[in-house]
């Protein structure tokens, strides 16, 4: 059975850091990406990464603060959060695909992911 666990969340103050780890069980995937949904909002992409070239991909709103990378031999892959603010507050998820992109600007859709962890708290506070 394939599975993939979210560790590392909580609560921190702004400013601060936190790194959220998502482990894969059952196989590796080709791709990797994190999204979180924030109360009221609609769930958004944070970040991307391929496992076998390491390209990544940032939101807009996450760049120069957030890296994803990846651990080959412990198939996890690492969403490192720095300069966190309040508005990070939200809950993220980890979510991989077993094929490669196959249209521009798939990395960032939600319906482009077939397997999702199972969410974790990040709560920012001011």
């Amino acid at each position: 059975q394939v599975h993939l666990v979210e560790s590392g969340g909580g609560l921190v103050q702004a400013g601060g850091s936190l790194r959220l780890s998502c482990a894969a069980s059952g196989r590796t995937f080709s791709r990797y990406a994190m999204f979180r949904q924030a109360p009221g909002k609609d769930r958004e992409f944070v970040a991307s990464i391929t496992w076998y070239g390491g390209s990544t991909y940032y939101a807009d709103s996450v760049k120069g603060r957030f890296t994803i990378s990846r651990d080959n031999a412990k198939n996890t892959v690492y969403l490192q959060m720095n300069s966190l603010k309040p508005e990070d507050t939200a809950v993220y998820w980890c979510a991989a695909d077993l094929f490669s992109c196959s249209s521009d600007g798939c990395f960032s859709r939600l319906n482009e992911y077939s397997t999702w962890g199972q969410g974790i708290q990040v709560t920012v506070s001011s």
